[in-house]
């Protein structure tokens, strides 16, 4: 499923995969919510908490993760604080559920703030 993720002035195009997390996620659109960073990455609550089918920590720039402990959906375009490389990595285990089309980086320096997510 095609979405567009609204967050400072940009209006990102990204999939959602067809994977149990990637469905529970289009069926609760639009979402919205204030946005914090953590380096490169910024997340909010969702008003779900799935089971975590396929845990990771290492991301790509790009990827959409949800993360259990603040039921939240993740942007990631840079490293985080738990990178040890240019990756990005999640704090702690969390599910790959869809991924930024186009270049992600453009959020980078981005200090959080509103993000909405709708179908297109």
């Amino acid at each position: 499923m095609k979405v567009i993720i609204s967050v400072a002035g940009h209006e990102l195009e990204a999939e959602l995969f067809d994977t149990a997390l990637g469905r529970e996620v289009a069926g609760i659109l639009p979402i919205s919510g204030n946005a914090s960073p953590w380096g490169d990455e910024l997340y909010f609550s969702m008003p779900i908490s799935p089971e975590v089918e396929k845990p990771q920590v290492d991301m790509e720039v790009g990827d959409l993760a949800y993360w259990p402990p603040a039921n939240a959906f993740c942007i990631f375009y840079g490293p985080t604080p738990a990178s040890t490389g240019e990756k990005p990595r999640i704090a702690s285990e969390g599910e790959v559920f869809g991924r930024i089309i186009g270049d992600a980086t453009i959020l980078k320096g981005n200090r959080g703030g509103k993000v909405e997510v709708r179908a297109t």
